[in-house]
């Protein structure tokens, strides 16, 4: 096997491999790259058998074959050659050679066949999103994923997957993040499904936005996207993802509207005095005014008064200043509304003009 590529079309899709390797592992060969070449087409697979991710750009003059490689070092050599180097991967027995220019560079391969690979996905469900919306769904919920829960399925995303609408939510049991998005292609019924956390940041990394459709491809156990030059796919966690709809507060009927920017320079001012445990600060409901308060052990203070549209009159309530600010960062529109019914209820934070991306933060005693 042999190919010669320009040093910038080979880094970028093998960038996006390597990132899936894990850097510890079980088996030797899960920290190779496995490299194929057939139709004139290099693509490189990474995995580390939960997910998988597949990257793809045309050779020419290439020899068909397909071999593996050591990842994390083959992306550093042509990481750090020169712009606009030529690089030639050829293999000889168990060892590759690398070459550009005056660069030489020999590494040890593992047998091609002992690579592993993910089970093929036998489609349920095809859907198709834009990149640009998929990305932005991620955006404004993966920060609320809950890290090394012992409930595993808090530990990933999830797709509810509805009738025209691809819905993703988040929660940490603390807060919860939803943000959904229609789709062009009608799906029927409903199916949710919860990708795991490293699927998600992964995902993340990969998408770039724009115009261009991906596939969505739902099996039994798995969830694959594909892409003209990628395909990434994941293992699913098994489990039931709670009724997060019975935790968005109904009948919130005390709202505040509050410029998103003033109100989130004001939270991370008097997040400065907060307690460095609890993260508290109390906001204060007023007309046309909303106070912000945090105090610490030592007896320190900061107070902070920001204008509001609203009307409600001497609600007082705590939050965890973190999630608060997370909501806020999450958001776009220039205006916010915070939904309250009382000082003991979980709050609705969304963009006074759409609900299609939404924030519950629970109350904290102070």
């Amino acid at each position: 096997m042999q190919f010669s590529l320009q040093r910038e079309v080979l880094l970028k899709p093998l960038a996006q491999v390597a990132n899936v390797v894990e850097r510890r592992h079980t088996l030797p060969v899960l920290a190779n790259l496995l490299l194929r070449i057939q139709h004139g087409q290099l693509s490189m697979t990474g995995t580390d058998l939960e997910v998988e991710m597949v990257a793809r750009t045309p050779v020419e003059d290439a020899v068909e074959g397909e071999m593996t490689l050591p990842a994390r070092k083959f992306f550093e050599i042509v990481r750090s050659l020169p712009d606009g180097s030529r690089v030639t991967v050829s293999q000889s027995g168990d060892k590759v050679s690398v070459q550009a220019g005056r660069s030489r560079f020999s590494l040890s391969s593992l047998p091609a066949h002992d690579f592993p690979a993910l089970d093929e996905v036998d489609a349920i469900e095809r859907v198709a999103v834009s990149e640009a919306a998929l990305k932005e769904l991620l955006e404004r919920t993966a920060f609320a994923m809950a890290q090394q829960d012992v409930r595993h399925y808090l530990n990933g995303l999830l797709f509810d997957l509805r009738e025209h609408v691809l819905r993703c939510v988040a929660t940490d049991g603390h807060r919860l993040a939803l943000c959904e998005t229609a789709l062009e292609t009608g799906h029927s019924g409903k199916r949710q499904l919860i990708v795991p956390r490293k699927g998600v940041l992964e995902l993340q990394r990969l998408l770039e936005g724009g115009d261009r459709q991906l596939a969505l491809e739902v099996g039994k156990g798995h969830l694959r996207i594909k892409r003209d030059d990628v395909t990434f796919t994941s293992k699913l966690i098994e489990g039931k993802f709670p009724d997060y709809e019975a935790v968005i507060p109904i009948g919130a009927d005390r709202e505040v509207k509050v410029d998103r920017e003033a109100l989130r320079a004001a939270l991370q001012r008097a997040a400065i005095l907060s307690n460095e445990k609890y993260r508290g600060v109390r906001l204060e409901v007023f007309p046309n005014l909303l106070k912000v308060s945090a105090h610490n052990p030592e007896q320190e203070e900061a107070q902070e008064e920001v204008e509001a549209e609203t009307t409600v009159n001497g609600l007082a309530i705590g939050f965890n200043v973190t999630y608060l600010l997370d909501a806020l960062t999450a958001l776009r529109d220039e205006m916010v509304v915070l939904q309250m019914r009382d000082a003991n209820s979980s709050a609705l934070v969304r963009g006074a003009d759409n609900q299609y991306a939404r924030h519950v933060v629970m109350p904290l005693r102070l």
